[in-house]
């Protein structure tokens, strides 16, 4: 399971999904799909904006959280 900490990352820096996208560019609802967890996409460019934006990395952004862990069933099904 990938996990976008975009939630963390805005209470870190005390900064409104509002100003991230004034910041960015990017559209209100679509941060809002990637803070809740609901994306199951995300460009480059977004991935860029994001980090120049809030001085951060990609590592920073995006977890991996293992199936096993996530307690979701591995899609390989072996």
């Amino acid at each position: 399971m990938i996990n976008i900490r975009l939630d963390y990352m805005l209470l870190d820096r005390r900064m409104k999904l509002k100003d991230l996208a004034e910041s960015t560019g990017l559209a209100v609802n679509n941060l809002s799909i990637l803070k809740t967890n609901k994306a199951r996409a995300i460009r480059f460019s977004t991935l860029n904006n994001l980090c120049k934006v809030l001085s951060c990395t990609p590592g920073d952004l995006i977890d991996y959280i293992p199936d096993e862990e996530a307690g979701t069933p591995s899609k390989t099904g072996g």
